[in-house]
């Protein structure tokens, strides 16, 4: 665990950090180790409980709900409960809700119960995950400074994107393996495991914001972070590239009527699934390792317009394999959200930065959301070529309006990272003895 330091080096604002330094930080291992544990375990819960549910009431609407609960907790509660990262020790918020989301699938494993109850417990454990990625990003700028965030931004990406391709497939062989039940009984595991790693990895730090005695400020706290992102032309433009997601997350939801277009099924929408998580992982690596730090907020905004063009090419009916590709290719171009995720961070005040994070969250699980259901409705009366197109169209108009407001406050967001540039601070590593050599560490 980070203790005593040991020596300061700068480092130059515009120089790159490697992964290999990234992963020389102790604290960053811990964070990266939960995170790959609760993915892992989502995977399983996911396929566990559209399996459980299906077979209980032969429903594809009921199915369809259960997995709609994964988008609702955070819009309705994210903006509230993401305060709690700002007036509690992010460490310890992040151990409790991992304890309470374990207690919750273990009961859902243990306990047989109808899909109403099964609705609830799963409608808490995903609500619960809203403090704790507000947390876990809040305190991973105090983990990694400098370009080391972007570098370990784009590693958290890279495995949320592979874990997204792959888990499936290894989520249904594990339920069909051990069983719906032991499956969600695993998930519980992975939390229990994640709250473990985090006690003995992560360093405890001082809440940030002092504790108002009223209601906790919770509901104070979400206005002023409403006022904190939208009153500051930075803050807001930022926000609002992130959100873009809402145009080019509209192929997602239609992959499975996409694929009967080619007369595919489950193969060929897997396939057109995995085309987009599998070009942003190319996107994040190239971004990160071979474009300067500088460099990335001049090419945000024609990344941003990347990630909504190739879409437009749906409304040409081109063969499978040109769509995979465009899909793949719209991917790369979301790695521009790698450099909207630094600058927001450096932007943002880190006492305000758990409410600020909740709230560019739920804001992009609303846009997700509405995208996906929006699409899905006009693709029953025009296709899902024409919808994807037509996603693609809309998506570029508002990236190239974006891109022309970031254009005229982008300066004096690349000359303060440069001018404010922070040291990077050697410390020991959290098992005690020192991180590798010659690296320096945070």
């Amino acid at each position: 665990m980070a203790g005593r330091q040991t020596g300061r080096h700068r480092r130059p604002p515009d120089e790159q950090a490697t992964y290999r330094e990234v992963f020389a930080v102790g604290e960053f291992r811990a964070l990266w180790l939960a995170q790959a544990l609760s993915f892992v375990g989502d995977q399983l819960a996911q396929v566990a409980l559209a399996v459980l549910v299906y077979d209980h009431t032969r429903s594809t609407l009921l199915t369809a709900l259960m997995y709609a609960l994964t988008y609702i907790p955070p819009i309705v509660g994210g903006p509230v409960l993401s305060g709690l990262a700002d007036l509690f020790p992010r460490r310890t918020v992040m151990v409790v809700c991992d304890v309470l989301r374990a207690g919750l699938v273990a009961v859902m494993a243990l306990v047989p119960m109808p899909v109403a109850g099964l609705a609830g417990l799963v409608f808490l454990t995903v609500l619960l995950g809203t403090p704790f990625s507000a947390a876990r990003a809040a305190v991973m700028p105090d983990v990694l400074e400098g370009d080391r965030y972007v570098a370990g931004s784009a590693i958290a990406s890279v495995t949320q994107q592979i874990t997204q391709v792959l888990g499936f497939l290894v989520g249904g062989a594990a339920v069909a393996v051990v069983g719906t039940y032991e499956a969600l009984g695993l998930d519980a595991l992975t939390f229990g495991a994640s709250a473990v790693v985090l006690i003995g990895g992560l360093r405890r730090r001082p809440a940030q914001r002092r504790r108002e005695p009223q209601s906790l400020g919770l509901w104070r706290g979400t206005r002023d972070g409403v006022r904190l992102v939208f009153g500051d032309p930075v803050l807001r433009s930022l926000v609002l590239f992130a959100w873009l997601c809402a145009f080019y997350v509209i192929p997602e939801g239609l992959a499975v009527p996409y694929a009967a277009t080619f007369g595919g099924g489950a193969v060929t929408a897997g396939l057109l699934l995995a085309a987009m998580p599998a070009g942003m992982v190319v996107g994040s690596l190239l971004f990160s390792r071979f474009v300067r730090p500088a460099k990335r907020l001049h090419v945000m905004g024609w990344m941003s317009m990347l990630a909504c063009l190739p879409l437009i090419g749906a409304g040409a009916h081109p063969p499978l394999w040109c769509v995979v590709a465009l899909w793949a290719l719209s991917g790369v171009g979301g790695a521009y959200q790698l450099a909207a995720n630094t600058a927001f961070v450096g932007a943002v005040p880190a006492a305000g930065r758990g409410q600020a994070f909740g709230l560019a969250q739920s804001g992009i699980l609303a846009g997700q959301g509405v995208g996906i259901l929006v699409g899905g409705a006009a693709a029953q009366v025009l296709g899902p070529e024409t919808v994807v197109a037509l996603a693609g169209v809309l998506g570029l108009s508002a990236a190239a309006i974006l891109t022309l407001g970031w254009n005229q406050v982008r300066g004096g967001v690349i000359a303060g990272t440069r001018e404010h540039a922070e040291p990077v601070v050697v410390t020991p590593s959290a098992g005690g003895g020192d991180e590798l050599s010659g690296i320096p560490a945070s």
